[in-house]
């Protein structure tokens, strides 16, 4: 089934006239969506989408371009002008700060809301999007609280919104790329030579979505192929076949999900048995889901297409027996990294890049540290940085235990401040 332009959002204030195949359309789509921007989106030869642009002489290859019901229009040129252009937060009030967390995801959401309501004057840098992975995730389960589950965008919403309650500044678009310790404290530099100063810092960057890393696949980015885009990008594959990479907790849920609206989930694990990584509340879950298929030992080796994906390669790990077949839907939800290569050698990491803190400092070696008194649980390497959440070794990559970390990381922060 062809997809069509979106129309949930007919009333919308914003329009946005793109090709569906257009990487930068899915990149703007995203973007808005997990900002809870609401907008509709029109194809360049939708009447909708030809009269738009021929108003204010664009033509088809000028798109993406947005038009807002009070007659602004915008071709957008980065993440940065389009958070502005749309009435994000953009920029830091003030110059210093007594708590700067780094990243939105629900560890930083509950160091911002847990330090501004106990009277730290807190700011929050966010990349893309309060939420982090979590905010993109179509329903969490077994989430303390919410026993018949919770999807990441609400629960992300309920978050900014409790913590702009207490006071705590949060800005979207900037992004850190170093952090240095100064006489009073510590600075932040990020792009377009933004600075921020605070007495401490608390790091949840998070981890960035792991790739397939295979070139005839890459080439379909925002094409077809996606990586934990389920909430954005499930209505358009109404009627259609999904395919869905991975065996983890996040490619059930998104399987679960896209069971909706998709005329056929296939999941295609590389494991054995869906029993490796997932919890078992998720794999009786997708057992009892008529239309959803679960594929072991096998694993995708190609893809083609011509302006975008329409055929997969599999291959069985087993046999080494290899099909193609028709795909139109591809989401990847193969695990992430840590988002720690902004930070300089000073922080030590585990073998995979994850920051080490607290007592497993000195489990490493080379990460010396560097005062008389031990390190605080959640500190790193440098006093009075801490981490929580999926950037730490060691962590538990679950929404409740990064809440439990952001949460206690004030503690420690308070702990350092009055010491």
């Amino acid at each position: 089934m062809a997809p069509t332009p979106q129309d949930e959002h007919d009333n919308a204030e914003l329009t946005v006239v793109a090709d569906l195949w257009s990487p930068a359309c899915t990149a703007i789509r995203t973007f808005l969506a997990r900002n809870e921007i609401a907008c509709r989106w029109v194809q360049p030869t939708h009447p909708t989408g030809r009269e738009l642009l021929d108003e204010h002489g664009f033509t088809a290859e000028d798109t993406p371009v947005l038009f807002a019901s009070d007659g602004r229009v915008l071709k957008p040129t980065g993440e940065e002008q389009l958070a502005e252009w749309v009435g994000l937060h953009t920029k830091p009030t003030a110059d210093d700060y007594d708590l700067l967390i780094v990243g939105g995801g629900p560890a930083g959401m509950a160091a911002a809301l847990y330090g501004a309501s106990e009277g730290l004057h807190t700011i929050l840098l966010e990349r893309w999007a309060i939420g982090g992975q979590a905010g993109l995730s179509s329903d969490i389960q077994n989430y303390l609280g919410f026993p018949d589950g919770i999807s990441g965008s609400d629960l992300t919403d309920r978050a900014r919104r409790q913590a702009a309650k207490f006071g705590a500044e949060l800005v979207i678009s900037l992004q850190a790329d170093q952090l240095r310790p100064t006489d009073h404290g510590f600075a932040v530099h990020c792009t377009d030579d933004v600075t921020v100063t605070a007495r401490s810092v608390i790091i949840a960057t998070g981890a960035s979505f792991r790739t397939l890393d295979i070139p005839s696949v890459d080439k379909f980015n925002g094409r077809g192929v996606f990586y934990f885009s389920a909430l954005t990008e499930a209505p358009l594959c109404s009627g259609s076949d999904v395919y869905i990479v991975g065996g983890a907790n996040s490619a059930g849920q998104a399987a679960a999900y896209f069971a909706s609206c998709a005329r056929k989930v296939i999941m295609l694990v590389r494991a054995d048995s869906l029993a490796v990584e997932m919890s078992s509340y998720l794999i009786e879950q997708i057992a009892a889901i008529p239309t959803i298929e679960v594929r072991t030992s096998v694993e995708v080796v190609d893809a083609s297409g011509d302006t975008h994906l329409e055929h997969l390669t599999l291959r069985d790990r087993k046999t080494g027996a290899v099909e193609e077949v028709p795909a139109t839907w591809l989401f990847a939800f193969i695990g992430a990294n840590p988002a720690t290569g902004w930070l300089d050698d000073s922080f030590a990491r585990d073998d995979h890049g994850y920051l080490l803190t607290g007592p497993d400092i000195a489990t490493v070696d080379g990460s010396a540290w560097p005062l008389k008194r031990p390190p605080l649980h959640l500190e790193t390497t440098v006093p009075g940085v801490f981490a929580a959440g999926d950037v730490r070794a060691f962590n538990g990559h679950r929404v409740a235990g990064a809440v439990g970390e952001g949460s206690m990381a004030v503690m420690l922060v308070h702990k350092f401040l009055h010491d």
